[in-house]
C-alpha cells in the first residue's frame, strides 16, 4: 500500500472572501466568474475599495488543488502537497492549516523571505466567485518544491492548471508528471479554470505531455473551450485525445464521466447554492478518495456531486472535517445499505 493516496502540486494562497453585489463588481472592474491574475498593488487597491465588507471577510488557505488534496485526505485518504509559502503570517497560517488537515508538505526548513500569495474571493448574489490573485512568493515555485520520494510513495499525482501561468511552476508540474509516469504513478490534472484553456492552451499542454494523463478534470465551459467551441459531446471525444479517463462537471446538472471505455451521466444533487467558490476542488477531491478507496466511476461521481452540492450550500472553499464525516456517512452508509 502506498503511504499517500493523492501527492497535489499547486499555488499556496491564502483566500479573503467577501460578498459583493453585481454593480461592485462592475465598478471595481472585475470580470465575474473568472479568476484574473493581478499584482499587489491592483489587490490592495480592491480590499481598499472593499473595506467597509471586510467585517464579513473570511480567512481560509487555499489554493486550487490544495483544497482537493485537503478533500480527499479529510475524508479518509492521505495526502502530500508541494507549493511555496514565504516566512511571513500567512506563511505560518497557511502551512499550519495543511498539518491540521493532516496534509504531510514539503516544507521543513526556512522558507525565506517574500510575499505568501493571496486571493481575494468575491461572491456575488448567484453564488458565482470571481478571483483576484496575487501569487507573491508562490509564482516562484520550481522543481526545488518537489520531493520525488513522496510522488513515488503516492497513488495518484494531482496538478492545479493554474501553474501554466507561472514559467517555474509550469516546469515542476512536467517535472513531476515525468517523475510519477517513471515510478508507475497515476497522473491527473485540473483545467482549473475557463481563462486557462483560452489564454495558456500551448502550456497545459506542454503540462498534459504527449502522452497525455490519467485522469483529467474540467468543467462544461474548459471542456467546450479546449474542443474550439463544439458541443459537449464533441469536446468529451476531444478530450479522450488528452486523457485516459475525464471528469466534466456540469455544474447544478451534474456530471459527465468517461472510465477509460464509456461515458456516465451523474445527475446533480438539488441544493440552494450560496458560493462556488471551490465546489469543483471539492468534486475532484471527493473523486480523488473514492477511486483510491476501490470505488468505481460511477459511484465516485456520485459522491463527488453530493460533496460539492455541501460546499456551495454554505460560504468558504471546504468543509469542516466533522461535516466531511457526515457527507461520507450520508452516502456510503447509503450505498453500502443498497448492497
Amino acid at each position: 500500500m502506498k503511504q499517500y493516496k493523492v501527492y497535489g502540486i499547486g499555488n499556496a494562497l491564502v483566500d479573503t472572501e467577501i460578498r459583493v453585489e453585481d454593480a461592485e463588481l462592475a465598478a471595481m472592474g472585475v470580470e465575474k466568474g473568472l479568476m484574473t491574475l493581478v499584482d499587489e498593488a491592483r489587490q490592495q487597491e480592491l480590499v481598499s475599495q472593499l473595506e467597509d465588507h471586510l467585517v464579513t471577510a473570511s480567512r481560509a488557505s487555499g489554493g486550487s488543488a490544495a483544497n482537493t488534496v485537503i478533500a480527499a485526505t479529510r475524508f479518509g485518504g492521505s495526502g502530500f502537497y508541494s507549493c511555496k509559502v514565504a516566512n511571513d503570517d500567512n506563511g505560518d497560517f497557511y502551512l499550519a492549516d495543511l498539518e491540521a488537515a493532516g496534509v504531510d508538505h514539503n516544507w521543513t526548513e526556512d522558507r525565506g523571505d517574500g510575499t505568501t500569495g493571496r486571493c481575494l474571493v468575491l461572491i456575488s448574489p448567484d453564488a458565482e466567485r470571481s478571483m483576484n490573485s496575487f501569487l507573491g512568493i508562490s509564482e516562484t515555485l520550481a522543481t526545488s518544491e518537489l520531493v520525488p520520494r513522496a510522488i513515488e510513495a503516492s497513488e495518484y499525482l494531482y496538478m492545479e492548471g493554474y501553474l501554466v501561468t507561472s514559467p517555474t511552476g509550469r516546469a515542476a508540474a512536467i517535472a513531476a508528471r515525468e517523475h510519477a509516469r517513471a515510478n508507475g504513478v497515476s497522473t491527473a490534472l485540473s483545467f482549473s479554470d475557463p481563462g486557462m484553456v483560452e489564454f495558456f492552451r500551448e502550456g497545459l499542454q506542454e503540462m498534459l505531455g504527449e502522452h497525455g494523463v490519467d485522469l483529467l478534470f474540467c468543467n462544461e465551459a474548459e471542456a467546450v473551450s479546449w474542443a474550439g467551441g463544439e458541443e459537449l459531446a464533441r469536446a468529451a471525444d476531444t478530450l479522450k485525445q488528452v486523457a485516459r479517463r475525464f471528469v466534466i462537471t456540469l455544474g447544478a446538472r451534474g456530471a459527465l464521466l468517461y472510465d477509460g471505455e464509456r461515458l456516465i451521466e451523474v445527475e446533480g444533487t438539488p441544493t440552494e447554492a450560496v458560493d462556488t467558490n471551490g465546489a469543483g476542488d471539492m468534486f475532484a477531491g471527493a473523486f480523488l478518495y473514492a477511486i483510491t478507496h476501490g470505488r468505481d466511476f460511477e459511484t465516485a461521481g456520485r459522491f463527488a456531486s453530493l460533496a460539492a452540492a455541501r460546499v456551495v450550500s454554505r460560504f468558504g472553499p471546504r468543509l469542516s472535517a466533522s461535516e466531511h464525516d457526515a457527507v461520507l456517512r450520508e452516502f456510503f452508509g447509503a450505498v453500502d445499505q443498497a448492497k
